[in-house]
């Protein structure tokens, strides 16, 4: 029986997360060309990848790889860039059934990306890790898959197509956030207001210098912070 939910549990995942899949692929087969354009082989940028889940992390580091910076430049500039990362998965640490032992902890940590813990915190109650894996597996399939195809193609097709096919990103972004702010006031108002805010930060003087990292580091501490106070979620005893 435990072995039947835990296939249950996988295969959910795996359907619930092809459309991120789909939208990997899309915005990673940019990637593969240009990494492949930049020197890297088929393997190197597809290794890349899988081992740097975060389209923000392998775009700014290829771009630093190119220009031969240092290690610590890299490392540092990776740090930044993925930090949010440690919110999200102290975030979904709470989320995820109580008795996931820490390996499983650790292996579901490999997996989340933007999209992944979005899916994931939208689900009633506690999640099974096994459910994480299954949108482990549609993700980074995607993901690698777009990138060795991207590398493969090389100079084929043009860049500017293949920028246009990263818009999928976006629709999958829309596609997360609109159904339960449809059916939930205050997921609107936190959806709406964290886009004003965003924004602001983008324009304004001396505030839009911050690092894309820290900038969604800020936006996250703060509005989680002033949201959870306005509207508190209020936890059934077992839960």
């Amino acid at each position: 029986m435990v072995k039947v939910m835990k296939k249950e549990f996988y295969l959910k995942g795996v359907k619930d997360a092809i459309p991120i899949g789909v939208g990997y692929f899309t915005v990673s087969l940019t990637f593969g060309l240009q990494a492949s354009m930049g020197g890297l082989s088929i393997l190197e940028a597809t290794v890349f990848s899988l081992t740097c889940l975060s389209s923000a992390g392998q775009f700014g580091g290829l771009e630093l790889i190119i220009a031969q910076a240092s290690y610590f430049e890299v490392a540092l500039t990776q740090l930044i860039l993925n930090m949010r990362y440690i919110l999200m998965s102290t975030s979904l640490s709470q989320k995820i059934d109580k008795n996931t032992s820490i390996l499983h902890r650790m292996t579901v940590s490999y997996g989340i990306t933007d999209e992944i813990y979005g899916v994931s915190m939208m689900q009633e109650g506690r999640i099974s890790p096994y459910y994480s894996y299954g949108l482990m597996t549609s993700g980074i399939l995607g993901w690698g898959a777009g990138t060795f195809i991207g590398a493969a193609l090389g100079n084929i097709l043009p860049l500017s197509i293949l920028n246009a096919l990263g818009l999928a990103l976006y629709g999958m972004f829309i596609a997360i956030i609109i159904p339960p702010a449809k059916h939930n006031k205050y997921i609107m108002i936190i959806v709406v207001t964290t886009m004003i805010v965003s924004s602001l930060f983008e324009i304004l003087p001396m505030i839009n210098q911050i690092s894309s990292g820290f900038r969604i580091i800020i936006i996250t501490l703060l509005l989680a912070s002033l949201f959870a106070y306005l509207f508190p979620i209020k936890e059934s005893n077992n839960e």
